[in-house]
């Protein structure tokens, strides 16, 4: 199946390793022109590489996403290298700091929701005016399964779906809808992934399994349908797909890839 992507743009935000990186090697097998940005140098290189392997075109940009002026930085090398966005993965997220409640401080939660939220929210922001330029684009992005449906699982001293998170993914999830609406006159669509738990060499779930292998065995016999874990590329295949002629009718929907894990009926 011809996906229609040779040749268009696409910046994939956390992209040198997980879910990114496969996202960013999806897009180079379809023959589109890759950015990627990582806060780490090495990562962010060795992944570079990696998609030139596939013949693509590639550019690396070292950012870290919960800065303005690195968001900026991004869009902006962009622009001046390929001369257009198609695609924007707002890839980048994740927890971090106490999980309880009552030990998360106001400083904590704005760490995750910048982290989140506001690094979508702002690189959205700055390729929205050069979609609307160039007559349409495809903006998606990575939430979670957590963010459709109440979590706070406990494993080991830690919460996995912490309410920092969940709040967050939620949020995301508002934010793609709504810039679906808002968007879709001038053919930018919209769309949220969400993910179920994902493993990958040194992602949290693989620390989790190396700190409690019986505790996570647990987990995925009480938790995953399908016996396991999912794979980055399950969730790149479904993004890229997206991003596609083929998705041509798929915007404001948020959508997810996790085996079943989740338990929620929309």
């Amino acid at each position: 199946m011809d996906l229609g992507l040779k040749g268009k743009v696409a910046i994939v935000t956390g992209g040198s390793r997980g879910i990114g990186r496969s996202i960013a090697l999806g897009f180079a097998g379809e023959g589109c022109k890759v950015v990627i940005s990582a806060r780490g140098k090495e990562a962010l290189d060795q992944t570079v590489k990696e998609v030139k392997d596939k013949r693509a075109e590639c550019l690396g940009v070292q950012a870290d996403m919960a800065v303005p002026t690195d968001v900026e930085k991004l869009v902006k090398s962009t622009i001046d290298t390929f001369g257009r966005v198609d695609i924007l993965v707002n890839n980048v997220g994740g927890s971090k700091g106490p999980t309880t409640f009552s030990d998360v401080t106001d400083d904590d939660w704005k760490g995750v929701f910048d982290l989140n939220l506001f690094a979508a929210i702002r690189a959205s922001r700055l390729v929205i005016p050069q979609m609307k330029k160039q007559g349409g684009g495809v903006i998606i992005i990575i939430s979670s399964i957590y963010g459709r449906e109440g979590a706070g699982i406990k494993i080991g001293d830690a919460i996995v779906g912490a309410a920092t998170y969940n709040s967050a993914k939620a949020s995301e999830i508002s934010l793609a809808k709504s810039l679906a609406k808002e968007l879709a006159p001038f053919n930018i669509r919209a769309n949220s992934v969400c993910p179920g738990s994902i493993v990958f060499p040194g992602g949290g779930w693989q620390r989790r399994k190396d700190a409690d292998p019986q505790g996570i065995a647990d987990f995925v016999k009480r938790e995953m349908p399908l016996g396991r874990f999912g794979r980055p590329e399950e969730i790149a295949n479904v993004v890229v797909f997206l991003c596609s002629e083929r998705a041509s009718l798929v915007t404001g929907a948020s959508i997810n890839v996790d085996g079943c894990q989740s338990r929620s009926m929309i």
